[in-house]
């Protein structure tokens, strides 16, 4: 699953370098990474691919065009449409200015009589002054870094947005079976009314980490589409969400941090008192408008949440006999906190309680019977 740790560091070294313009430092830290990868496989297409930005912001079209080319073999289909359209901006044709634009001069050069004119005017041109001398330099002349920057950010916005293909809302469920037991799900809803690529590709990418693609309620919406696990134990629940979470980043062209998920649980025999707390950090994520990101916890009551930022909770409506659950936003550009504190009562722990309590009260009920003098019981003669 994971890239070669040699690779990591200058990978996120270009990543930094290039966000700051630094494209020559970009160049030297993923060309010997390009020399040992090829195009075919998925990081070197990576690679590559930054390596055109960083050629683009050097005015070096061409090699920026060869990178381009060379990707056109990758088997990554999102590679190979972002490389695409870089390639169609570098051979885009350079309109030609219409001549009746400027002004043309003639040549005065061999002209005797502008030569004589020239020549009088100069003896009868009084002598000025020296010209002053230009204003110091107030400081040192820096590149316009800002500017790359912001090209890099729109483009990396305008990718994103045809990757994820319009509105889309994303959907987390954790749904608490028992102690110790958890099923996770995510549930994908497009604006569009079909499966958007990035559908598609997170439920393949899911497929090897247990997520299965579940039967479509009636009244869900056109082009939603729900992947689910079994029933886990909650370490296991909880490996497989944090696989999830990276994969679908990874997909969105995101580079996150690993998320914060944490279950402790305190077996009282009646009961279980779970703490949980969960932590994702959606600061490098850009504000996409149709975006919407949540996670929904049931059952749960509002008053087991401790921490909420940035965003609140809310409650969601009650259907039937649906068990209680809470909503809890995603803000993107944030970090995002969530701290849960709750008691869950357990049906074993009761079950055997109760018949304590009974055998308890029989056996009391049998010494007062003894005490008044019955005695035990005798079958009729």
């Amino acid at each position: 699953m994971g890239e070669p740790p040699a690779v990591d560091d200058p990978l996120a070294a270009a990543r930094r370098a290039l966000e700051r313009g630094e494209y020559g430092r970009v160049l030297s830290l993923l060309e010997p990474i390009a020399a040992q990868h090829g195009p075919a496989t998925s990081l070197g297409a990576g690679v590559r691919l930054l390596m055109a930005t960083a050629l683009m912001g050097q005015g070096e079209g061409e090699r920026a065009a060869a990178c381009c080319r060379a990707l056109q073999g990758s088997p990554d289909a999102v590679l190979r449409a972002r490389a695409r359209e870089l390639l169609e901006v570098l051979e885009a044709p350079v309109l030609r200015r219409p001549r009746d634009w400027s002004l043309t001069l003639p040549e005065l050069g061999n002209d005797g009589a502008f030569e004589a004119v020239g020549r009088a005017g100069v003896r009868r041109r009084r002598p000025q002054p020296p010209p002053e001398p230009p204003p110091a330099p107030v400081g040192t002349t820096r590149p316009p870094w800002g500017f790359a920057g912001l090209a890099v950010l729109l483009l990396a916005l305008v990718l994103l947005a045809s990757l994820l293909g319009g509105c889309m809302e994303v959907r987390t469920d954790l749904h608490f079976q028992g102690p110790g037991r958890l099923q996770v799900s995510h549930g994908l809803a497009s604006a569009s009314g079909h499966p958007t690529p990035w559908q598609q590709r997170l439920a393949q990418a899911l497929g090897p980490k247990g997520f299965r693609p579940s039967e479509r309620a009636p009244s869900a919406a056109p082009g939603s589409v729900e992947l689910r696990t079994a029933v886990l134990p909650a370490d296991q629940a909880i490996a497989a969400l944090s696989a999830s979470l990276k994969a679908a980043a990874g997909l969105a062209g995101l580079d996150l941090p690993p998320p914060v998920i944490e279950l402790q649980e305190r077996n009282w025999l009646v009961g279980v008192r779970q703490n949980m707390r969960i932590e994702l950090d959606l600061a490098e994520v850009p504000a996409l408008p149709g975006l919407d990101l949540s996670w929904r916890l049931r059952p749960l009551a509002p008053s087991a949440v401790r921490r909420a930022e940035p965003l609140p909770v809310r409650v969601e409506p009650r259907i039937g006999s649906r068990e209680p659950a809470v909503l809890w936003p995603l803000a993107l550009g944030h970090r995002n906190r969530l701290e849960l504190n709750v008691w869950r009562w357990s049906p074993l722990g009761l079950g055997g309680l109760a018949i304590a309590a009974v055998l308890a009260l029989v056996l009391a009920l049998q010494r007062l019977r003894w005490r008044l003098g019955f005695g035990p019981p005798e079958l009729p003669a």
